[in-house]
């Protein structure tokens, strides 16, 4: 599976390792990906999600039925 976060959409990024002496070689920033369960009392179902911490936060200050109705609104299969 790809490291996106199915909310917000973080991926990884490229920068530069750089050493003592200043050289600069390729590396990845990955983002903090959890797979979190979420029950949805509405739907009456658990919901398995990878999120990076971030959205994780989001999803406690606005619910995750709202995330969830956001998610569906662009088109993502929940």
């Amino acid at each position: 599976m790809a490291r996106v976060c199915q909310v917000t959409g973080r991926k990884p990024v490229v920068g530069h390792k750089v050493s003592f002496s200043n050289k600069k070689s390729k590396r990845r920033f990955l983002p903090n990906l959890q797979t979190k369960r979420f029950f949805l009392p509405e739907e009456d179902r658990w919901v398995t999600l990878k999120l990076s911490t971030d959205a994780i936060r989001t999803i406690n200050k606005n619910g995750l039925l709202t995330v969830l109705k956001e998610l569906r609104a662009k088109g993502v299969a929940i």
